[in-house]
């Protein structure tokens, strides 16, 4: 088994913003899957296939970003995955544009989401993927800058690239296994590594 999350905000006016990279990850990935998400269950838009040799769950929380744990923690509890079946998709200011980071498990650190599911999963030893949307700006204010919109052109095809590797990252893990998975995420050079303020081993 393996449940994916991709968080973000529900509704039209939130649409490819840089708070709903989850949910854009996984529209790409239903797309080259031929897979909908049309079930709406514990707070959230799910998606079950007999993908390979078991069963993959896609999860869209629609309880807005700052609730998401609302969503995951039902979901969890119903579909009783283990830690590592379990994977979490969504952006961070502290990468550079595109760029993907995954790890096994960690804190919560400053996203909300990710903060809501922690506190009501009362845990935080499950895999996260993590997609850079590039630091805010000095004169933006924080809310702002996440719910606002990718820049045409080179901006817009960056992210793009990032969500089809995040796509095949889904892919991996479920068909190779988490680290293999998570090779193909942190594939980058060191000073990527040194941008994004993590160890390069």
């Amino acid at each position: 088994m393996l449940v994916v999350f991709g968080l973000g905000n529900p509704g039209t006016q939130y649409a490819r913003t840089r708070h709903n990279v989850g949910f854009d990850v996984l529209d790409v990935f239903c797309e080259q899957e031929h897979l909908r998400m049309t079930k709406l269950d514990h707070h959230g838009l799910i998606s079950e296939s007999g993908f390979g040799n078991g069963k993959l769950i896609l999860v869209k929380p629609q309880t807005y970003m700052n609730l998401s744990g609302n969503c995951v923690s039902e979901v969890i509890s119903w579909y009783k995955p283990e830690p590592e079946e379990t994977l979490v998709v969504y952006d961070d200011i502290d990468l550079p544009l595109g760029k993907l980071r995954m790890r096994k498990k960690g804190s919560a650190g400053t996203h909300n989401g990710m903060r809501s599911i922690v506190s009501l999963c009362g845990r935080d030893d499950f895999p996260r993927l993590r997609v850079g949307v590039g630091a805010k700006p000095p004169q933006w204010d924080l809310a702002d800058y996440v719910l606002s919109h990718y820049q045409e052109g080179e901006e817009q095809e960056t992210q793009f690239a990032a969500f089809l590797k995040a796509a095949e990252v889904i892919r991996v893990m479920w068909t190779q296994g988490l680290d293999r998975a998570m090779q193909l995420a942190n594939a980058s050079d060191k000073k990527d590594r040194k941008e994004a303020g993590e160890e390069t081993k």
